[in-house]
C-alpha cells in the first residue's frame, strides 16, 4: 500500500517557526479535545507515522512533524542539533498551533527529545510515550555493537552520494528481519530523495554528530528518568537494536510513575510501522487510562 494512501484524511502542511523556520507536519482529527504529538528518530521523518496518524486521529488532535534539518523541514547549519534545539522545536510548534497541553510519543532519538520535554516542561506534558527510545543505557555486549553499526549505517548518508541499496540497508536496521517486507520501494526511495537533497547533505554531519560521538566513546545523551514526573510508558519490542528488553527493564524502576509494554508481535525499532494494530491500540488505552 502507497505511504499516501495511508495517510489520507491526514493533512500535510508546513508551519513557520521563529528559531527553526519551516516545519513539516502530518496532522489529523482537528477539533479533538486533546492532543498528541509524535515524534521520529535520528535521520526520520514523517512517513515512520504513515500508519498511525489517521488511526489515532478518530480519537485525538494528532500532529507528526519533521525534526528541523529532517524530512521536508528546514536544513539549517547555524544550529547544534542537540537535544535542546529539537525540545525547542516541539516548544514552539505547539506555541505556534496553539497548544498548551499534549501527549507525546517519541521513538528513539524522540523518545529522549520526549523525556527532556518533560522534564524541562512538566506543565505542558500529559501522558508520554518512549517508544524503543535512546536516552537509556544499554546493557549488552550487542546492545554496543549495535549502536556502532548504526553510527556506521549513519556516516554512508552524508559525505558521499547515497543510493537505494545504501538507504535500504539503513532502514533494514530499523525493523525485525522478518518484517523486511513492508519497506516498499516507495518508502526507501522517499528517504533517499531526503537524503540526497544538498540541504540535508550540509547538515547531516551536524545531525549525527551525536552518534560519532558515542561510537569514539563519548557519552550519549541520557534522559533524566526520575525526573519525568508524568505517567509515561515504555513501549517496546523483543527485537529492538540497541536497547534491548533487559535494558527497558533496567530503566522502569527510574520512572516515578512508568510501566513497560512489550509489543506481542515480532518487531524491531520501529513497532508503529511493523503492527499498526498493536501499536495504536495500546497507545489509545494508555493514553485513555494511563495505564496498559
Amino acid at each position: 500500500m502507497s505511504i499516501w494512501l495511508d495517510f489520507l484524511g491526514a493533512e500535510i502542511r508546513y508551519i513557520d517557526l521563529p528559531t527553526y523556520g519551516r516545519t513539516r507536519i502530518a496532522e489529523a482529527g482537528k477539533g479533538k479535545a486533546e492532543t498528541l504529538i509524535l515524534m521520529h528518530g535520528i535521520g526520520g521523518h514523517i512517513e515512520a507515522y504513515a500508519k498511525n496518524v489517521v488511526a489515532l486521529g478518530e480519537h485525538y488532535h494528532v500532529i507528526a512533524f519533521d525534526y528541523v534539518g529532517h524530512g521536508l523541514s528546514a536544513k539549517k547549519t547555524d544550529i547544534e542539533y542537540s537535544i535542546a534545539d529539537y525540545v525547542e522545536q516541539l516548544r514552539e510548534l505547539m506555541d505556534a498551533l496553539d497548544i498548551e497541553q499534549a501527549h507525546i510519543s517519541g521513538e528513539s532519538l524522540g523518545g529522549v527529545v520526549t523525556g527532556d520535554f518533560a522534564v524541562r516542561y512538566p506543565q505542558r506534558i500529559k501522558r508520554a510515550v518512549l517508544n524503543t527510545t535512546g536516552g537509556i543505557p544499554v546493557v549488552s555486549d550487542k546492545g554496543r555493537a549495535d549502536l556502532k553499526y548504526l553510527a556506521e549505517l549513519s556516516a554512508r548518508s552524508f559525505g558521499q552520494a547515497p543510493t537505494f541499496e545504501s538507504i535500504r540497508e539503513r532502514m533494514q536496521w530499523l525493523l525485525y528481519e522478518g518484517n523486511w517486507h513492508l519497506l516498499s520501494d516507495e518508502l526507501i526511495q522517499s528517504r533517499l530523495t531526503f537524503y540526497s537533497s544538498a540541504g540535508y547533505q550540509q547538515c547531516a554531519p551536524l545531525i549525527y554528530a551525536r552518534l560519532k560521538k558515542v561510537k569514539d566513546g563519548g557519552k550519549p545523551d541520557m534522559i533524566e528518568l526520575e525526573k519525568m514526573q508524568c505517567e509515561t510508558l515504555l513501549l517496546w519490542t523483543t527485537h529492538n537494536p540497541i536497547h534491548d528488553v533487559a535494558a527497558a527493564e533496567s530503566a522502569l524502576p527510574r520512572l516515578p510513575k512508568g510501566q513497560l509494554y512489550v509489543m506481542k508481535t515480532e518487531a524491531g525499532h520501529w513497532p508503529q510501522y511493523e503492527d499498526p494494530q498493536e501499536f495504536n491500540r495500546v497507545m489509545l488505552q494508555f493514553l485513555a487510562s494511563g495505564t496498559i
